[in-house]
């Protein structure tokens, strides 16, 4: 005879997440920050962006204790891990199969939790399922792993809701800013047990660093210096005849003039001493005419100059490949700075793309000043120049 429906054995499941915090303490408060949320429509355990954990209670019934220990914490990785928001990143046609997705991210996971000792019920992915080597992201196993049906994870993985979770009611959520502050304090006590002890899998390793010192998309960080500088030199506004002010019928006979907020002009300083390196360069000059272009500053706006210790002037450059890295002697952004300064038609915003190694302007010009540092530990700017920097430290704004 078929069995009716099964009662969650919560003495078993909250036994279970007992052992996984107890074996692996510096997980416990993520662990106890899940609400259990029973379900016969989930097919095994998943979550949510709010960190409840969905159960059902035929897997709890079916699954020993220490594998469903395992589950705790893979459920819990795809939280801290922020899988969730890291899929919401990703091109629409990825999003749109949230099932590879979520399986790629099981690999990113299950790995680290294999070769930690943990036992995992039978089906669990692994990267080596796919041909694929241990030890990466779910991003750079994802064109890797084949369309195919698989468990569901929940929202709290791959981020696409799913109908059985709840809305926004319900049982306790833990909020965006808590969720922060507990990933935070996860990768504090994993610091603290591997000072202690010294055993920890790579990918938590690696998780807990990016975590407390983060290493920040610097194309983001370039992008949005680029704007604010732009917006700041646009911000004055004046009055023109050209189009009259909306106001103007109301006045019977008197034009009154509008406001106008021109865009402004924009000079890019690009070392070219033998020093810099070419790839860096062309990803950061893309960078910054495709910033430009989206603000609507292009044209005779933008004006490149070529620079070691002399200045070349280049006109309409949109890609590194137009601008002659010769070398040369010396290196001085001084003489391009004030080249683009002394220009008849005077920019307010000068970007310089430089590997750093170079002297600087005595006191602030009176434009706004970004430099964008290619290369590995250049040395830093004067404190009033707007700075990102690139490579292998690079997107820490300064």
């Amino acid at each position: 005879m078929p069995r009716g429906p099964v009662a969650l054995d919560r003495t078993k499941l909250l036994a279970a997440r007992y052992r996984a915090a107890t074996d692996r303490p510096y997980l416990a408060s993520a662990l106890y920050s899940l609400t259990v949320v029973p379900s016969d429509a989930v097919p095994t355990m998943g979550v949510d962006r709010h960190w409840r954990c969905y159960v059902s209670p035929a897997f709890v019934d079916a699954t020993p204790v220490p594998e469903l220990a395992g589950v705790w914490i893979h459920e819990t990785a795809h939280l801290l891990r922020d899988h969730h928001g890291r899929a919401e990143r990703l091109p629409a046609a990825d999003q749109r199969d949230p099932a590879r997705v979520n399986i790629a991210q099981d690999c990113e996971i299950n790995d680290d939790l294999l070769a930690d000792g943990l036992v995992l019920p039978a089906g669990g992915m692994h990267p080596r399922d796919f041909g694929l080597d241990e030890g990466r992201l779910f991003e750079e196993y994802l064109p890797g792993i084949p369309p195919r049906p698989h468990h569901d994870c929940g929202s709290g993985a791959h981020g696409r809701p799913v109908p059985w979770e709840l809305d926004g009611t319900g049982p306790p959520a833990v909020s965006a800013m808590e969720a922060q502050a507990l990933r935070r304090a996860t990768a504090e006590a994993m610091r603290g047990h591997q000072r202690a002890r010294g055993a920890l899998p790579g990918g938590w390793r690696r998780w807990a660093e990016e975590v407390l010192e983060p290493v920040v998309d610097w194309r983001r960080v370039l992008a949005g210096a680029v704007r604010e500088a732009v917006a700041w030199a646009g911000g004055a506004v004046d009055y023109s005849y050209r189009r009259p002010s909306r106001r103007t019928p109301a006045m019977r006979g008197v034009v009154l003039p509008s406001l106008r907020r021109p865009l402004p002009r924009v000079a890019i300083v690009i070392d070219t001493s033998g020093s810099m390196g070419e790839d860096d360069l062309a990803a950061a000059l893309a960078e910054v005419t495709g910033v430009l272009r989206e603000v609507g500053v292009r044209g005779n706006r933008v004006s490149v100059l070529a620079c070691d210790a002399d200045v070349r002037a280049v006109s309409r450059v949109s890609s590194a490949g137009q601008v002659e890295l010769d070398g040369g002697g010396g290196t001085d952004m001084r003489v391009g700075i004030a080249a683009a300064l002394g220009a008849r038609e005077r920019p307010q915003v000068v970007i310089v793309l430089t590997d750093g190694f170079t002297p600087w302007p005595a006191e602030a010009p009176s434009c706004r000043l970004v430099a964008a540092l290619v290369g590995d530990a250049p040395p830093d700017p004067p404190s009033w120049v707007e700075t990102v920097r690139l490579g292998p430290t690079a997107g820490r704004p300064s």
